[in-house]
C-alpha cells in the first residue's frame, strides 16, 4: 500500500507539474504566441501525453488513477475498498499541492513571473474563463467532461478490455488530450480535483474563491462514470479468499478463515 500511495503521490505532483506548467506558460507567459490553438493544444499534449506515460510507469503499481475523480469512479464500480481509495485521495491532494508548490517555486525565480499577473493555469469561470462561461455553464461542462474521461478509463481496464491492454495507457492519455481541447477554453479544464485545488492554493484569490466547482463538478462526473459503468459492464464477481493452515509434517490441511473480497 505504501508503494501505491507514493506512485498516486508522485504522479499527481509530476501531471500538475508538467501540464499546469505548459498552461501557465502558453497562456500566462504567452509563450505561444497570441495563437490561442497554439496555446490550447500545446496545454492538451502536454496533459495527455505526461498522463500516458504515467499509465505505463505507475500503473503497474497503483493503477495510475492520479485523480480523485477517477478513484471515486473506481470504489463506486466496486474495484477498491473504501479505506484504499482514502488513501489514494489523501495521496492525490498532496500530490497536486507539492506539484503546484514545486512550479510557483520554478517560475517564481522568473523577473516576469507575477502570481497574480501570471497565474499558475487556475480553472474558472465569469472572467476567469476564456470564453467568460457562466458558473452553470462551467459546472455541466465539467461533469460532462469528467464522465466521459473516467468512463473511458472504467470501460478500458475491465477485464473483458484484458486484449487492449498493452494500449489502454494511450487510449487513456489521448482521452485525457481531447478533454483539455474542448474544455480549456471553457474553464480550464478540471476534470481532477487534484489539478486544480493545487495551483488555486497558490495563486489564492478568485481562483480559490471559485475552486469549490472544480472539485465538486469532476467528483459528480465520477460518480456518474460509474453508474453508467456498473449498467453496461456490471459489478466484479466477489472473490472467496480463503486462509488455511498447514500442520507440520503437510499430512493435513485446516481452513481457518473464509472471506469475500
Amino acid at each position: 500500500m505504501t508503494k501505491k500511495l507514493g506512485a498516486e503521490l508522485l504522479g499527481t505532483a509530476l501531471l500538475v507539474f508538467f501540464g499546469v506548467g505548459v498552461a501557465t506558460l502558453s497562456f500566462g507567459f504567452d509563450a505561444t504566441g497570441p495563437s490561442l490553438s497554439a496555446g490550447v493544444v500545446a496545454t492538451a499534449l502536454t496533459f495527455g501525453l505526461v498522463l500516458m506515460g504515467l499509465a505505463y510507469s505507475i500503473g503497474p503499481i497503483s493503477g495510475c488513477h492520479v485523480n480523485p475523480a477517477v478513484t471515486l469512479g473506481v470504489w463506486l464500480s466496486g474495484r477498491m475498498s473504501l479505506d484504499e481509495a482514502a488513501g489514494y485521495w489523501i495521496a492525490q491532494f498532496v500530490g497536486g499541492i507539492l506539484g503546484a508548490l514545486a512550479l510557483w517555486g520554478t517560475f517564481s525565480t522568473s523577473p516576469f513571473y507575477s502570481r497574480t499577473r501570471t497565474g499558475l493555469g487556475t480553472d474558472g469561470w465569469g472572467s476567469a474563463s476564456i470564453l467568460h462561461i457562466g458558473m452553470g455553464g462551467a459546472f455541466i461542462a465539467e461533469v460532462v467532461l469528467t464522465t466521459l474521461f473516467v468512463f473511458v478509463i472504467l470501460a478500458v481496464t475491465h477485464k473483458s478490455a484484458i486484449g487492449n491492454a498493452p494500449t489502454a495507457g494511450l487510449v487513456i492519455g489521448l482521452t485525457l488530450t481531447v478533454v483539455h481541447l474542448i474544455g480549456i477554453p471553457i474553464t480550464g479544464t478540471s476534470v481532477n480535483p487534484a489539478r486544480a485545488l493545487g495551483p488555486a492554493l497558490v495563486v489564492g484569490g478568485t481562483a480559490l474563491k471559485q475552486v469549490w466547482l472544480f472539485i465538486l463538478a469532476p467528483l459528480v462526473g465520477g460518480v456518474i462514470a460509474a453508474l453508467l459503468h456498473v449498467a453496461f459492464y456490471g459489478r466484479p464477481e466477489p472473490v472467496a479468499l480463503i486462509a488455511v493452515e498447514l500442520d507440520d509434517d503437510a499430512e493435513s490441511v485446516t481452513v481457518i478463515e473464509v472471506a469475500e473480497e
